[in-house]
């Protein structure tokens, strides 16, 4: 049975690559994970029976190495995050939020700075310092004077690459301006709200010249803790982490606890008080979640 991967899901259809042919297939059958029913997803590998030249059905999902639900994507190598420096303006907050989501699906992230050249360097330098100092990549680009464009195309070569960030930061340009044969939908960034028009509606993986794909998702301005416990979320920053061995307590949240290395971290101007708030931040959010949707 010939085997292939979804680079496309649209509306019950599933297209399936394999070398240089798509087939249209439709799923037959129940796909389970661990005994759990799973739905097949862009990024999948997969095997499927032919019908003809051009369909087909989705028999069997293979093992996945990482996945995503929003957006629902998996087998992605890397997260490429972008957030605009200049309309909308760059958030941390929302960048932290999506950081945790990278970090529980075990995937890479880099961090993408677009319209560098609406910054102040001294603003780009303290973000890239920050980011940089706790294992991540940070590249600033500008379609202007073509800044960070090569580096970022580079880091896309032979890997399959999820684009996601705040709508309006330029996802769709960048990608339109690293290739430009594929030609990808954009939109302008609202004058009243100053967030950008939703332009991508699904979930594509795009095939790039030298190997590899590119996926362009839909832009989220918000972000929920779901299927998420407490632990989880203290493992997702990675910062805090890599401190937790040597806290007194195992499993330690780093809030009120004795002897808490993250705290010693704080106080010694070791560790970001910034990315401790938003980690706070998030607990309640998860807290409320959880209340929202608690059994009864």
């Amino acid at each position: 049975m010939p085997e292939g991967r979804i680079v496309k899901a649209l509306s019950g259809f599933y297209y399936v690559a394999d070398g240089d042919r798509v087939y249209s297939c439709r799923a037959r059958g129940l796909f389970k994970k661990k005994g759990a029913k799973i739905t097949p997803l862009v990024g999948d590998w997969v095997r499927y029976d032919v019908i003809n030249d051009e369909e087909g059905y989705v028999m069997e999902v293979g093992e996945r190495t990482s996945e995503l639900v929003r957006p629902p994507i998996s087998n992605v190598d890397q997260a490429v995050l972008v957030f605009s420096m200049y309309k909308p303006m760059f958030s941390s907050l929302l960048l932290d939020k999506f950081l945790v989501h990278t970090e529980r699906a075990g995937i890479d992230s880099v961090i993408v700075l677009s319209k560098a050249d609406q910054a102040e360097e001294e603003e780009i330098a303290e973000i890239v310092k920050k980011y940089e100092a706790i294992g991540y990549t940070v590249i600033p680009t500008s379609k202007v004077d073509q800044r960070g464009i090569a580096e970022v195309k580079e880091l896309l070569r032979d890997r399959i690459s999820v684009f996601a960030g705040q709508s309006g930061v330029g996802k769709s340009s960048l990608i339109n301006l690293l290739f430009p044969g594929i030609s990808l939908q954009t939109g302008e960034v609202s004058e009243k709200l100053g967030r950008g028009k939703h332009t991508t509606r699904h979930v594509e993986l795009i095939p790039l010249e030298g190997g590899g794909y590119v996926a362009d998702t839909p832009g989220f301005s918000s972000l929920e803790f779901m299927d998420m416990s407490e632990q989880d979320l203290a493992d997702s920053f990675r910062d805090f982490a890599s401190l937790s061995p040597d806290c007194k307590f195992r499993g330690c949240f780093h809030i009120s606890e004795p002897s808490c290395a993250v705290q010693a971290a704080l106080e010694a101007g070791e560790a970001s008080m910034e990315r401790y708030e938003h980690y706070k931040q998030f607990r309640d959010e998860l807290k409320e979640y959880q209340r929202r949707n608690k059994p009864w």
